[in-house]
This record gives C-alpha cells, sequence and structure tokens, in this order.
C-alpha cells in the first residue's frame, strides 16, 4: 500500500475519524495515517458559518477555487490542497502516563520526530508561534523561523469509556502554494469582518529548502517505533 494516500480534502477528514472511531473500538491498538488532498478546500471549525459574510465569503472563495468545509474542531480557517501532506497519529497513551500533560505528549510524539528529521537535514527546527501564519499554535512545527506545519488533535474515550484515544493531526506544507493559500484566508477573514491578517513569508515548504525524497518514510519509521511500546496495556 502507498505510504502517502492520495484522498479529497473530504474524504481524507473522514479517513482519520474513521481510523479514530477503530482504535476506539479496539478494532486497532493505534494507527498513522499520511494523506494528500487531491483537491482544494478551506477547512474550517463550523462554528465560523454563523458569521456575518459567510455565505458571500463561501460563494466567492468557492468560485476562486477555495470552497470551504467545515470540521467539527475548533481553530481557525486552515487551506487544504495538494501542496499539503498530512499526519494523523492515533494511539491511547499507556495506562501509567496519567492524564497530566497528555495533550503536550502528545504534540511532542507528533512533532519531535519532524524536528529530529529536520535538524538531521540541515535546518534550524522549532517549536513556536509565528507572527502572521493562519491558524497560528504555540505547537506549529517551524523550519529557519517560519512555519512548515500546523498542529492540532482532538480526543474520545474508548468503547466503555476504559481509556482516552487521542488523534493528533499535523499539516505539512510541502510545495510552495503560500501565497494563493494565504489569500484565500485573508480574503475569508476580510469578509466576514475578523481582523487576522495572514502573510505567504510566515510560512515555508519542505522543497523549497530540501528535496527531502524519503522524508515520509523516515518519519513513519519513527511514528512506528514510538508507537510500540502504546501497544499494550
Amino acid at each position: 500500500m502507498t505510504l502517502i494516500q492520495q484522498l479529497s480534502v473530504e474524504a481524507g477528514l473522514k479517513a482519520e475519524q474513521d481510523l479514530l472511531a477503530s482504535v476506539c473500538a479496539a478494532e486497532l491498538e493505534a494507527g498513522v495515517l499520511f494523506w494528500q488532498p487531491t483537491d482544494r478546500a478551506l477547512v474550517m471549525p463550523r462554528r465560523l458559518s454563523r458569521l456575518p459574510g459567510f455565505e458571500q465569503a463561501s460563494a466567492e472563495l468557492a468560485a476562486s477555487g477555495w470552497p470551504i468545509l467545515l470540521r467539527e474542531t475548533g481553530g481557525e480557517p486552515v487551506p487544504q490542497s495538494a501542496a499539503t501532506i498530512n499526519i494523523a497519529l492515533v494511539y491511547a497513551p499507556a495506562r501509567t502516563e496519567g492524564d497530566q500533560g497528555r495533550i503536550e505528549t502528545a504534540y511532542r510524539r507528533l512533532c519531535e520526530p519532524i524536528c529530529d528529521l529536520l535538524t538531521e537535514l540541515g535546518g534550524v527546527a522549532s517549536l513556536g508561534e509565528v507572527e502572521g501564519a493562519f491558524c497560528d499554535g504555540r505547537f506549529n512545527v517551524n523550519l529557519n523561523a517560519r512555519k512548515l506545519v500546523g498542529t492540532a488533535q482532538r480526543w474520545r474515550q474508548s468503547q466503555g469509556g476504559q481509556r482516552p484515544v487521542g488523534l493528533v493531526h499535523g499539516a505539512l506544507l510541502v510545495e510552495n502554494e503560500r501565497d494563493s493559500m494565504v489569500a484565500s484566508v485573508n480574503r475569508f477573514n476580510q469578509l466576514c469582518g475578523l481582523e487576522q491578517h495572514c502573510r505567504a513569508e510566515s510560512h515555508i515548504a519542505l522543497h523549497e529548502v530540501f528535496p527531502a525524497p524519503d522524508f515520509f518514510e523516515r518519519l513513519s519509521t519513527s511514528y512506528q517505533q514510538i508507537l510500540v511500546p502504546l501497544l499494550k496495556p
């Protein structure tokens, strides 16, 4: 099976939820999903659909090639396209870990292998906010002080409520589509009266800096090693 699945944005989001449901149902103990969109969409929380100007923004962005898709989680608008590769890490923490620090631990499980690989390639990797980035956060993965990966997570209880199960997601920009992506977010914000203004130069694509042809194969190996200790209670 190909490591990176080619899916529409809608199908990719569903594949993540299906993987989460499978681990919750104990059909799988854990899993990693890599997927690359075959289309484009501006993905945002459902709450933003209540903003004044949303209908106009939805029609205008669809006409410009960035149709809006709504998601159930929080955050801000995020552009998805073939320039992006998504990573979803799904697992139930070992019972010995407890709940304290679970959110930060999950982000580090996702982000540290990316940072380690970027460092091996000769880049300067860091975690943290980047002024002017869309959907900014303290667990951005940054390359040379510019945002490369946006991250998010969601948690559910396994069936029977025995254990929490987490889905930790990263959207990694592999090709330079920064101008179009930022323009779509800024146009949405403008039409809906939101103050945030994003800048293309706050972002960077992996292949702008490194060819890294085996980047995701190496990353997959790292995640498999991380998941091994979590596969048994």
